[in-house]
C-alpha cells in the first residue's frame, strides 16, 4: 500500500484522437469514467481493463490505483 501523502493528485491527460494534453486534478475517492477533450471534444472512456480515464490516458494513474 502506498503512503497517502505521496499520492499524486494531478495527471496530464492526452487525447488519443487529437493529441491534445491538459493537466487535470484527479478525484481522490472515486474514478473518472468519462472525460471530454477540451480541444476536439471527443468523449474519452477507459480502455478495457482500466478503471478510469486517468489510468488509460493520463501521465499518472488515479489515486485509488496509486494506493494499491
Amino acid at each position: 500500500m502506498m503512503d497517502e501523502s505521496k499520492t499524486l493528485l494531478t495527471s496530464i491527460i492526452t487525447c488519443p484522437k487529437c493529441g491534445h494534453s491538459k493537466e487535470e486534478v484527479m478525484p481522490t475517492s472515486s474514478c473518472l469514467f468519462f472525460y471530454l477533450c477540451t480541444q476536439c471534444h471527443a468523449l474519452l472512456k477507459p480502455k478495457s481493463g482500466d478503471c478510469c480515464v486517468f489510468c488509460s490516458y493520463g501521465s499518472v494513474g488515479c489515486p485509488p490505483k496509486q494506493q494499491e
